[in-house]
């Protein structure tokens, strides 16, 4: 097996026992990572970034999420010592080690990035919310329902998530992706 195949094959693991332990069976491997792999993998080739670091970074990004180690908050930090461990463990060099390391560091906004892999795993880390709009519908859903919104209180909730989201990517990604999300606010937004 390869780095990618071992560190994809444990993320998944980990993603399923976080499923079975979530109250909503919520499952991070299907609902988000996997569309961020996607994502990374298609800027890394437009970006001309390094694919092997920019796959790696993907995959471990919310690795402390999916463990349940540390905070949301500090979850890209506590990620970057997991990401360092993990690979460790298969004998990945050390310089490729701190790229990786990179990416889970400063993937919470393209604006934190100080290279092309970190700006491909930051800005596809965004590009996935975008990607799997029923898990973003049900997010909204819940939260209209618990906080006993307005359905215009929600849009305008979804409005300010997606306009916060768009405006976290990086200039050129931004750029590329203003087409398709004008279209996604027409749709789901109906704005």
């Amino acid at each position: 097996m390869t780095i990618i195949e071992n560190i994809k094959s444990e993320i998944m693991l980990l993603s399923e026992k976080f499923m079975m332990e979530a109250p909503d069976r919520y499952d991070m491997w299907e609902e988000h990572v996997k569309y961020v792999v996607r994502e990374a993998l298609a800027l890394a080739r437009k970006y001309d970034a390094d694919l092997e670091i920019v796959e790696l970074g993907a995959l471990l990004h919310d690795v402390a999420t999916i463990a349940k180690i540390g905070t949301r908050q500090d979850h890209h930090i506590t990620g970057a010592e997991i990401a360092q461990a993990m690979l460790e463990e298969y004998g990945y060099p050390q310089g490729r080690i701190d790229q990786v390391k990179g990416c889970v560091l400063h993937h919470r906004s393209g604006k934190n990035a100080t290279n092309n892999e970190e700006l491909c795993v930051a800005d596809a880390d965004i590009l996935a919310h975008f990607d799997n709009v029923p898990m973003l519908l049900n997010v909204f859903f819940k939260k209209l329902y618990v906080s006993n919104m307005t359905l215009p209180e929600l849009r305008n909730k979804m409005k300010e998530f997606f306009d916060h989201d768009y405006n976290d990517l990086s200039e050129r990604t931004k750029e590329e992706f203003s087409g398709r999300y004008k279209l996604l606010c027409q749709i789901v937004l109906g704005m």
